[in-house]
Order: structure tokens, then sequence, then C-alpha cells
């Protein structure tokens, strides 16, 4: 399990340029996770309506990191770097081995977004930089976005 708290500390000690490389990275870790849902759920056979919701998401997070990519590149001259875990990504996708865990997942993937929407909210309160709080805030309702998608997704499934 992540250590929020540690990670929030982390996080609001880094400057701008530091703060958009971790987005990079989590947005990167994020689609990866997304996809590899995707794969899974299709594997077991679960609604084609959870295979595209989770595809969706790692397409949302896949492009967000190309072009968030492409901004640090062009700014920075350099490639994104960043050591922190990201707060978006639990580990689920190891618990998601039946058709009948798809509810489990989908309420772990919830609470995975609702933490990292509650933690940015949290660091853009925190940071005196007003650049840094516009994009804590910008990350924050990103993850919002994901949460709602999958709770649409999990409601229509009965939950």
């Amino acid at each position: 399990m992540i250590d929020v708290e540690e990670i929030i500390e982390r996080l609001s000690k880094l400057g701008y340029e530091e703060a958009l490389a971790y987005w990079v990275k989590s947005e990167r870790e994020e689609a990866q996770f997304y996809r590899q849902l995707a794969e899974r759920a299709r594997n077991l056979g679960l609604p084609e309506s959870l295979v595209r919701t989770f595809e969706k998401l790692s397409q949302d997070s896949e492009r967000h990191s190309l072009e968030l990519t492409r901004i640090f590149r062009e700014t920075y001259s350099r490639e994104p770097e960043s050591d922190i875990p990201p707060l978006e990504v639990m580990p689920v996708l190891e618990r998601f081995e039946r058709a009948d865990q798809a509810e489990e997942v989908l309420e772990a993937a919830m609470k995975s977004e609702l933490i990292a929407m509650n933690a940015y909210r949290t660091l853009a309160e925190k940071v005196s930089d007003p650049k840094l709080r516009e994009l804590y805030l910008k990350l924050a309702n990103v993850e919002k976005t994901h949460y709602e998608a999958l709770k649409k997704e999990y409601e229509r499934l009965g939950g």
C-alpha cells in the first residue's frame, strides 16, 4: 500500500518543473494500469462497457502523458523523470482474477482516484506558488473525471 501522506509531503517540496515531471510519470503509469485492467476484464468475459471504460481511461491518460511530455521537453529541453510513486495507481490488478471481482476492482480504482484527487487538492492548498497551485488543481480535476467515469460504470453494473 502506498503511503499517501509521505507522497504528499514529497510533492509539496517540488518546484514546478519537478511537479510537471511527476505528472507525466503518473499519467504514463495510469495509462498502463487501465490498459491492464481492460485486458484482464476482457479475458474474464466481463461486460464490454467495463472494458471500454478502462480502455478510455487508459487512452485519456496516454493522451495527457504525450501532451505533458511535449510541453516538458519544449520548456526544459530534457526528458521528464520522477522517482515519486503515482498516487493514482493502487495494487489492485493482481487481485483481479475472477469475473466476480469486477465490483471490488471498480471500488478499489474509485478509491484510488478519490485519494489522488483529495491529495492534489491538499497540495494545492499547501503550496504558495500560484503556478504550482494551478497544476495541482488541474491534476485534482483529472482524477475527479476518472472517478466519475468509474462510478458511472460501477452503477451501471449494479454496484
